[in-house]
């Protein structure tokens, strides 16, 4: 579905912060990135996105090269390609529904922006909130709802489109235990249920362990470490983190 070879990243004037990471991503995984601050994780989510552009490197995806895509290829793979940043950008003063609503810009994005919207759109909208345990705050102001519950809103946002590759750079950062657990299921039975690849950061290594499907630990810029979902071993820990 989705391939990377040696991708590198280098920013000006010549700080290198990947460096030849080649991997394979299949439908239905979901794959935890883990590493320390600093160690390249974000900017490996942002380029494998297309929100940041790479230096070197091929990216295959459903068999086509879109290392270097095009306006068109971009417009599609923003279709493809969902991109859930830490601090979810939402707009605190519209309610939920319309802030998922505002995903399909993509689609109608004249008529989406002038917020001419059809009853079918504001009910596929309460459809995917509900998906996210959230159809009772629909009508609600962002800016009113909790921090786990803002950025549950923000993956609804996200799924509206039916993007087959999410990825979310540290969902459930500052997060309560009970909002984690809630993102972290959500995230695993959309894998499982719509066969969509999941891309995430994740601070906690037991977090990591307990729904993935797949780990990667990342260190100086590579990826040391690619392993079916299990609890890490403690010279696994250090491959990563170097010291535990």
């Amino acid at each position: 579905m989705l391939t990377v070879r040696n991708l590198s990243k280098v920013f000006p004037p010549d700080i290198g912060v990947l460096s030849q990471i080649s991997f394979q991503v299949d439908p239905g995984e979901f794959i935890a990135v883990i590493g320390s601050s600093g160690s390249g994780k974000t900017t490996l989510l942002r380029c494998i996105s297309h929100q940041e552009k790479w230096t070197t490197g091929q990216l295959i995806y459903q068999s086509k090269d879109i290392t270097k895509p095009n306006l068109w290829e971009r417009f599609k793979l923003g279709r493809d390609f969902a991109y859930l940043e830490e601090k979810p950008v939402l707009n605190r003063n519209k309610s939920a529904v319309k802030n998922v609503l505002s995903g399909k810009i993509y689609k109608a994005p004249l008529r989406i922006l002038a917020g001419l919207t059809s009853r079918d759109e504001h009910v596929d909208s309460m459809d995917y909130l509900e998906k996210v345990g959230l159809l009772d705050k629909g009508e609600r102001k962002v800016g009113e709802l909790s921090g786990g519950e803002r950025q549950r809103v923000a993956i609804a946002k996200a799924l509206i489109l039916g993007p087959k590759v999410l990825v979310a750079d540290e969902p459930v950062s500052g997060l309560d235990p009970k909002s984690t657990e809630y993102i972290l299921q959500d995230l695993k039975s959309l894998c499982k249920d719509r066969n969509m690849s999941v891309i995430a950061t994740l601070h906690n290594v037991e977090l990591a362990e307990r729904f993935a499907t797949r780990i990667w630990g990342v260190s100086e810029g590579r990826i040391v470490l690619d392993i079916p979902a299990r609890p890490l071993s403690l010279k696994e820990k250090m491959l990563v983190f170097g010291t535990i």
